[in-house]
């Protein structure tokens, strides 16, 4: 038997599912661009992959159809496939049928800007969002948006809601994304820290200066953290007395979407 060929029979399906992952990484990091897109520079400091490496993924996703590039700006962002490819799946998740109850509810009892964000990844997705009446509405999120899990509350606490081990991985993971949202992380593991010991995220200055946020995390029938409910508002409205008020409200409201997820 030829060892040389079994050898490399063995290996090459461990290569393609690098090959996979990598180019999965990749299109996070453009998804994270939106329509603006995202150089490519910013894609190699952000995966930690060589730039010949992110080159040639980049421009096989544009011949499928999955990236374009900007003829003006040079950027790389998601193609117009990628939503066509989503309407093979056009219901609601479970998740969101459940929490949209508890949104409502919450909106009209606490006045300010709510969202709902899930884990995908690394990474955190904001897949509703609820105006409340407050004149003053913070919207710093819209929905679509996509961020590295630590850099805002929800990220936070879902995070923390994580082994320890597992958090600190994910954390380690997005190291070097961090610096283009002005953290490191050392502070990430300490408001994880923090979150843990308080049962809720919670951010002094959001991603908006004068803001401040506060998340409670939704974890899914086996015990694993998948989605955050968060509220932002000015930092005059959260005060140490309002932000229990508003924390007891979110727990409240997520033990209800965990019941009806896992109902």
């Amino acid at each position: 038997m030829d060892k040389t060929k079994f050898a490399r029979n063995a290996t090459s399906p461990r290569q393609g599912a690098q090959a996979i992952r990598r180019a999965l990484a990749v299109l996070r990091i453009l998804a994270a661009g939106r329509e603006a897109g995202v150089p490519l520079a910013e894609v190699v400091q952000a995966t930690g992959l060589t730039r010949p490496t992110v080159h040639r993924i980049v421009h096989v996703l544009i011949e499928e159809g999955i990236v374009e590039r900007n003829e003006r700006s040079g950027h790389f962002a998601i193609g117009n496939q990628v939503p066509e490819l989503a309407l093979a799946r056009p219901r609601p998740s479970r998740l969101l049928i459940a929490a949209n109850p508890s949104l409502q509810r919450a909106s009209a009892e606490i006045g300010d800007t709510l969202f709902l964000t899930v884990r995908t990844g690394n990474d955190t997705l904001c897949v509703d969002r609820r105006i409340g009446i407050y004149p003053i509405q913070v919207l710093s999120i819209e929905i679509g948006a996509r961020r590295p899990l630590g850099v805002s509350s929800a990220g936070v606490a879902i995070l923390a809601a994580m082994p320890a081990q597992d958090a600190r991985k994910i954390v380690a993971a997005n190291e070097k994304r961090f610096e283009a949202y002005k953290t490191d992380m050392a502070t990430v593991l300490g408001e994880i820290t923090a979150a843990r010991r308080l049962g809720y995220g919670m951010r002094e200055t959001g991603l908006i200066q004068g803001t401040k946020s506060i998340s409670t995390w939704i974890k899914t029938p086996d015990g694993q953290p998948a989605a955050a409910m968060t509220v932002s508002a000015v930092r005059t409205r959260l005060g140490p007395r309002r932000e229990q008020e508003v924390a007891e409200i979110l727990l409240r409201e997520t033990r209800v979407i965990e019941q009806a997820i896992g109902g």
